[in-house]
């Protein structure tokens, strides 16, 4: 549930993405392969002092209720967003620390698919909240699930920044996974 705090940032955040991180207008490919219009690059608004903290804000508010132990996603999407959360909960007294998904292990040192956890621990019966900046068919955060939960992990939910409403929904839904978008494509038309 949303409260009047949350509406007041979601519309400071649409203001900070149609400022450093949003286009439209030409035709642009997408990762996903498909083209649009509208283009989110989201890293000027995911490494901008103000975009960091209000987007991390707004994802405590909405993984408040799902008891997370960690956030995270696959690279480099979700390394920003999990650090900002990461350390806006400790200055909020709700910690939840960080971790990133490889989009393929390391060949040198722990060979390690998944970093940021301390030596000896590890991602079993962990519960975890996969983070993205754009979403337009969940394949990236379907991939990091697919590994956590290899490697142990509950996933708990997945959270965007935008959801481009392209049917992302119904692949979470498929391989069990909850979608919650902060924004969605509907709110820059």
């Amino acid at each position: 549930m949303s409260t009047g705090g949350d509406e007041a940032l979601k519309a400071r955040l649409i203001e900070i993405i149609k400022a450093r991180s949003f286009q439209s207008g030409k035709e642009i490919k997408l990762a996903s392969g498909r083209t649009s219009t509208y283009y989110f690059n989201m890293k000027p608004t995911m490494l901008d002092a103000e975009g960091a903290h209000t987007i991390a804000t707004l994802i405590l508010d909405a993984i408040s209720g799902m008891k997370a132990d960690l956030v995270g996603g696959l690279e480099m999407g979700a390394v920003p967003i999990a650090s900002a959360v990461a350390a806006v909960s400790r200055a909020e007294g709700r910690p939840v620390n960080a971790f990133f998904v490889r989009k393929q292990a390391k060949e040198h040192g722990t060979k390690s698919l998944v970093e940021g956890l301390p030596v000896g621990d590890s991602m079993q019966g962990k519960r975890v909240v996969i983070v993205e900046d754009v979403t337009t068919t969940g394949g990236s955060a379907i991939k990091a699930a697919e590994a956590l939960r290899a490697e142990g992990a509950e996933i708990v939910g997945v959270v965007t920044i935008v959801d481009r409403e392209e049917g992302a929904d119904a692949a979470f839904a498929a391989a069990g996974l909850t979608l919650t978008p902060l924004l969605t494509l509907t709110d820059f038309k």
